[in-house]
């Protein structure tokens, strides 16, 4: 062997030296590190879903709540409303109060109008006189 051989081989050797080292320290690393790097994964995991299941339950929450002031909103609009309704009743009533015969000319206004052929015309109790044989002939 001449000695550039000889320079070539030793470099050879100290490279696969280099290589093997580098190995067995990843290897080792691999070793030692891996389970430490899986705990670790893993409660971070943990972490990301403790994290994720506050806040859908925050977002529950505040869905519940935003329910609920809406059905309270929609109650006190009908309060309101019916508040409305019974006023507007009362002052109707008001009016028609001792109007009796402004309403029976509306009613009869109303029966030129009507296209029926029958016309029940309630008596003195508020009972209709029945025709009912009437219809049969």
């Amino acid at each position: 062997m001449d000695a550039e051989d000889e320079k070539t081989f030793r470099g050879a050797q100290i490279l696969l030296k280099f290589i093997g080292f580098c190995l067995f320290i990843l290897i080792g690393g691999w070793l030692f590190f891996g389970p430490q790097y899986n705990v670790w994964s893993e409660r971070l995991r943990g972490e990301a879903e403790l994290a994720r299941a506050d806040a859908n339950r925050k977002i529950q929450v505040l869905e519940a709540q935003a329910e609920n002031e809406a059905s309270k909103s929609l109650a006190d609009a009908e309060i309101t409303r019916a508040k409305g309704v019974a006023e507007a009743n009362k002052i109707i009533g008001n009016s028609l109060e001792g109007n009796e015969g402004y309403l029976r000319y509306l009613w009869i206004q109303s029966l030129k109008t009507n296209k029926k052929e029958v016309i029940y015309v309630p008596t003195e109790a508020n009972l209709p006189i029945l025709e009912a044989q009437r219809l049969n002939k």
